[in-house]
């Protein structure tokens, strides 16, 4: 994992650092060597160069200016513009280095044109709220950035992300230290550590995921989430849809159970001793008996649950005191809401500052809050966060919601705890998608068949995330 710290946090340490015996000249000097030695290595080396570096008021400004002279003293023509007196052209040059403001940034920023060229970033791209990731309109495009001591919520969340180019973390000797840092991004090697491999004395039923999904016209939700818990390991799927016998689109490897339209929570229940996991709600339908017995299952179930889609829908059902039902289950529970779920949860939409709102509801409802967008963030009653960040536009299509839950749904089946099937469970499904083999025209279909492969490559941790 890759520890993230707010900018609240990296100025408690920057403070704890100082007092505890390292000069803050210390750390500026590291920070403006990494930040040379990325300069010479974007622009190929330094000789006949020329870069322009502009700096601000505070630490992310001194940073520059060391920067600046261990380049200029190295033969390259520097430029050192101050960030509040902006010209409206910048000198022509191989490099802009943005040290201005960092995650400092308040107010407006409205840079000149880079007319095409490099920018090299100071620990965050001007312009980022570094807890958000909210970009001012004329924020630069960097091609890299050189972060310190930890990543900020920033580059991995909002446009940060789009905007910081390659991020490049560096020490420049600060101790994280112990219970310092409640917030990290997952990599592929520890999606290793936590997804078993199948032993090899298994059995079908070691791994056995019951699903409560799919209704009246909404049956390749079902499809969906079936296919891929049993592409992600699960040794076999049941899948009970209320109202429906039977469904010729189903994998022939997938068991349908056939309930009754009304009435049916009991025998879900009843039917729950040999499955070590279940996923409810995707395509499940709303109509005010499927939610009544989707509410009795949740409530009633015994094994780790994924709650998706109608299911959380069902959750909400009822006003006040509706989600005593999740705060009072004894097993494990993922919640998998987008942004619109989680304001029929909690009757507000989430804040800019994500991490935070996943906390809220994690928190609200004792379970593990798993708040999809374009960056993943999956949070513990306890307030730890991991953040995934490998997924892409590519997964914005009908039905890789439903894919998600069944490979949560399969990985809790697998004996995954609930704050790490779901971490992992996000991260295959981004990785999966980065292996389709163009960058449009992905549908949820492509993405089951793209699990195996994924958790293939997932095994190889020495290759790059």
């Amino acid at each position: 994992m890759r520890p993230v710290l707010t900018p609240k946090q990296m100025r408690v340490l920057d403070t704890e650092a100082i007092t505890a015996g390292t000069p803050i000249e210390i750390l500026i000097g590291r920070a403006g060597a990494a930040v040379a030695r990325a300069a010479k290595r974007m622009m190929g080396g330094l000789y006949g160069r020329t870069v322009v570096v502009i700096t601000g008021k505070g630490n992310n400004g001194a940073d520059g200016r060391v920067t600046a002279r261990l380049l200029a003293d190295q033969g390259v023509r520097v430029h050192v513009i101050d960030a509040e007196h902006m010209p409206l052209r910048l000198p022509v040059s191989d490099l802009i280095i943005d040290a201005a403001f960092g995650t400092g940034f308040r107010g407006d920023w409205s840079p000149p044109s880079t007319k095409g060229v490099p920018v090299l970033a100071v620990d965050i791209p001007s312009g980022i709220d570094g807890l958000t990731g909210l970009a001012a309109p004329d924020t630069w495009q960097a091609t890299r950035t050189v972060t310190f001591v930890a990543l900020k919520p920033g580059l991995l969340l909002g446009a940060g992300r789009a905007l910081c180019g390659e991020v490049e973390l560096v020490d420049i000797g600060i101790n994280l230290g112990m219970g310092n840092v409640d917030i990290n991004e997952v990599e592929r090697g520890d999606v290793s550590q936590w997804v078993p491999q199948r032993p090899f004395d298994s059995h079908k039923w070691k791994a056995a995921l019951y699903a409560v999904a799919g209704s009246s016209g909404m049956m390749g939700a079902a499809n969906l989430c079936s296919a891929s818990a049993m592409r992600a390991g699960a040794g076999i799927v049941h899948v009970a849809s209320p109202g429906i016998v039977s469904d010729r689109s189903t994998s022939t490897e997938i068991v349908r159970r056939a309930l009754p339209a009304l009435g049916w929570s009991h025998e879900v229940l009843d039917d729950l001793s040999r499955f070590k996991a279940m996923v409810i709600g995707p395509g499940l339908g709303r109509d005010e008996g499927t939610v009544s017995e989707a509410r009795r299952v949740i409530a009633g179930a015994h094994i780790p649950m994924v709650i998706d889609g109608d299911g959380l829908f069902a959750v909400a059902w009822g006003g006040e005191g509706a989600r005593d039902i999740v705060r009072a289950r004894a097993a494990g529970t993922v919640l998998t809401p987008h942004d619109g779920e989680y304001t029929t949860l909690l009757g507000y939409a989430p804040s800019y500052d994500r991490i935070t709102s996943a906390r809220r509801l994690a928190s609200d409802t004792n379970c593990v809050c798993l708040l999809k967008g374009t960056t993943t963030i999956v949070a513990e009653p306890s307030g730890e966060v991991l953040m995934v960040a490998n997924g892409d536009q590519r997964l914005a299509t009908a039905g890789t919601g439903d894919v998600l839950a069944g490979i949560i749904g399969a990985l809790l089946a697998q004996g995954v705890d609930p704050f790490h099937a779901a971490a992992s469970g996000a991260w295959i499904h981004g990785y999966a998608a980065s292996l389709f083999e163009a960058n449009e025209g992905l549908i949820a279909s492509d993405l089951v068949d793209l699990i195996p492969l994924a958790l293939s490559h997932m095994r190889h941790v020495g290759s790059q995330d």
